[in-house]
């Protein structure tokens, strides 16, 4: 092959436009050493697939690898199962905190249940009359307000009516 059909062939695979028999192709080409010099990156990255392509996750030894870094050396059967009774307390601490705090929620957002604070019904009277009489001296005060209101609306009605009549 020469140089111009496998740049062509370069410029097919990097817009995933090849066959897997042009890729194969070009994998043998890569796979001779002699490469021109522009195409040596290329050539490079070839070679790493070639390379890397027999490597999967599923090997005994990755995982042994990967369990030797993440397991602290020395902790026993007796600091693991430490360790596990430390996370399992932790999730049930997690777990009654937030019932605890829901529960409160939930008491406050109902109201609670009338409760008779009188033992005697005719001190219970008494109070209510009080209360009731409050209640009234405040409407007499509220309706005096009222009067005086009324008062100043129909005073403004009045001047409106004689502006009306001017014009």
């Amino acid at each position: 092959m020469d140089s111009r059909e496998i740049n062509e062939l370069l410029g097919r695979y990097w817009n995933c436009e090849t066959s897997l028999a042009e890729e194969q192709q070009l994998r043998d080409y890569f796979r001779r050493g002699d490469v021109p010099s522009e195409l040596r990156e290329t050539a490079t990255l070839f070679q790493y697939f070639e390379e890397n392509k027999e490597k999967s996750l599923r090997d005994v030894s990755f995982d042994n690898h990967v369990l030797e870094k993440v397991r602290p050396a020395g902790v026993g059967r007796v600091k693991r199962l430490f360790y596990n009774s430390m996370r399992i307390a932790a999730g049930l601490v997690v777990v009654m905190m937030a019932f605890w705090f829901i529960r409160n929620e939930v008491r406050e957002s109902t109201p609670q249940e009338m409760v008779d604070t009188y033992d005697d019904p005719k001190l219970a009277f008494e109070e209510t009359k009080k209360a009731l009489m409050m209640i009234s001296k405040s409407f007499g005060t509220a309706e005096q307000q009222a009067k005086k209101i009324n008062m100043f609306n129909e005073a403004q009605e009045e001047i409106q009516k004689k502006k009306e009549t001017k014009l």
